[in-house]
Order: structure tokens, then C-alpha cells, then sequence
């Protein structure tokens, strides 16, 4: 392909690598478990558990719909993108010609033009299927969750093992909801080759970092951290509040 340069190949290359080694640090590498998602992935498991004890279990059914309906919005937020993308696809030379009357830093070339676009479709309908697949989850995990049977006459080793299978069906869900929203802000930095090779490589690297940040040296990962780790007084301290350990009334 004529319209590309050795510096648009490389930059692709980096955007592969940069998304794909990002996926495996964060799901297949021992570092995993320092994650973010990896943390709540375990609470996720903690939750069935939870759940299987209660007798009244409205409470697990109304947050397992709140993270259906989230699921839903990023799909079809993905099907607008991909009609957009289109739309891009079709105002290619209306684009580039307001894009030189701003001296916006946008390729001429149509082909490659193009190239770029249906590189950004194809992100946005992975995200698609990866939010469809999470919504599916979800949905058999309330199935799965609907048959785990009662806390005090059910079964216990059937409890353990349904409220198990229900946990595991959360946890894959949470998975693939967690690679589509990646998708999403690779997307971002995908948008930089727009504005040319060096453009996708800033981007592309801004965007692993906040990633990175996120996963590694986040505010929520430090106050999952410190819930698990440390005792109530410690937490207070942290937290800026003042305790009074001699007091027996926890309000004076």
C-alpha cells in the first residue's frame, strides 16, 4: 500500500503492541493481581458468596440490572460510533478540504484516509462485540443467580457450587466489559493518526499511561487496598477523620 510510510507502519505497530501487551499485563502476567480489575474481580466472587447467605435477594438483582443497563449504553454507544465512522467515510473530501482551510494537521491522501477510518470502525465494532458478549454474561449470571437455591433449606454444597458458577459468569463478564471499555480508549489514541505517525504515537502512549495509572496507582486501587489491608483506625487516619478510642460512644 503506496500511501503508507515506514513512519505509519511503525506507529501502527507501536498502537498493536502498546493494546495488546497492555491486555496481557493486565489479565496474564503475574502482575495481575496488583490490578484494579484483578481486585474487583475478587469482590465480584465475594458478592455470589454474599448473595447465596441472603434470604432476600432484591438488593443482588437491582446491581446486577444497574451493571446490565451500563453494559447496554456502551454497546449501542458503540453502534453510534461505527455510524459515525461512516458518516467520516463518506465526507472524506469535505473533511480534509475545511482541514486545510484551518491548517488542521490532516492527511490529504484519501486512501489512507479511508485506511484510518475503517481502522476506527473495526475497534469500535470489537468494542461492540465485546459489550454484547458482557451483556449476555450478565444475563445468564442472573439465571444462574436465580438458581442458586434458598440459604436455610436449600442444599449447602449445591449453594456453594451454583453461587460459585454465578460468580464466575459475573467475573467473565466483568472481563470482557473491561476489554471493550479499552477498546474505547485506544480509540482515542488511535484518533492521533489522524494528524499523522508522530500524532498516534503521543497518543497512543498518553493513553497507556493513564491505563496504566488506573490499573496500577489509582485512587479506587489505593482504597481497595486500604480496605483490605488496614484497620478501621488506620483508615480513618488516612481518610482525614478523627477517632476516639477511649470514648465508648462512637458519635461524641
Amino acid at each position: 500500500m503506496t500511501a503508507f510510510t515506514p513512519l505509519d507502519w511503525l506507529a501502527v505497530a507501536w498502537f498493536l503492541i502498546a493494546w495488546l501487551g497492555f491486555n496481557v499485563l493486565v489479565e496474564l502476567s503475574p502482575l495481575k493481581h496488583r490490578t484494579l480489575s484483578m481486585r474487583m474481580e475478587t469482590y465480584r466472587y465475594r458478592w455470589m458468596q454474599e448473595m447465596a447467605a441472603r434470604q432476600v435477594r432484591i438488593m443482588d438483582t437491582a446491581i446486577l440490572t444497574g451493571l446490565q443497563q451500563g453494559t447496554a449504553f456502551f454497546a449501542s454507544t458503540a453502534l453510534l460510533a461505527i455510524g459515525g465512522a461512516f458518516t467520516l467515510l463518506d465526507a472524506a473530501d469535505r473533511i480534509v478540504e475545511i482541514a486545510g482551510d484551518l491548517s488542521v494537521p490532516v492527511e490529504a491522501n484519501r486512501v489512507l484516509w479511508e485506511v484510518k477510518v475503517l481502522g476506527l470502525m473495526l475497534i469500535f465494532a470489537y468494542a461492540f462485540f465485546k459489550f454484547s458478549w458482557a451483556y449476555r454474561l450478565f444475563n445468564y449470571a442472573s439465571i444462574v443467580m436465580g438458581a442458586v437455591p434458598d440459604s436455610v433449606t436449600g442444599d449447602p454444597e449445591e449453594l456453594a457450587r451454583t453461587a460459585h458458577k454465578a460468580g464466575r459468569l459475573n467475573a467473565l463478564a466483568g472481563r470482557h466489559f473491561n476489554r471493550g471499555q479499552r477498546a474505547f480508549f485506544f480509540s482515542i489514541g488511535f484518533m492521533g493518526w489522524f494528524a499523522g505517525p508522530h500524532a498516534l504515537a503521543v497518543t497512543t502512549l498518553l493513553v497507556l499511561i493513564v491505563l496504566l495509572r488506573r490499573q496500577f496507582a489509582s485512587n479506587a486501587r489505593e482504597a481497595i487496598m486500604i480496605s483490605e489491608q488496614a484497620p478501621p483506625a488506620a483508615i480513618a487516619s488516612m481518610s482525614g477523620e478523627k477517632t476516639d478510642t477511649g470514648s465508648a460512644n462512637p458519635f461524641t
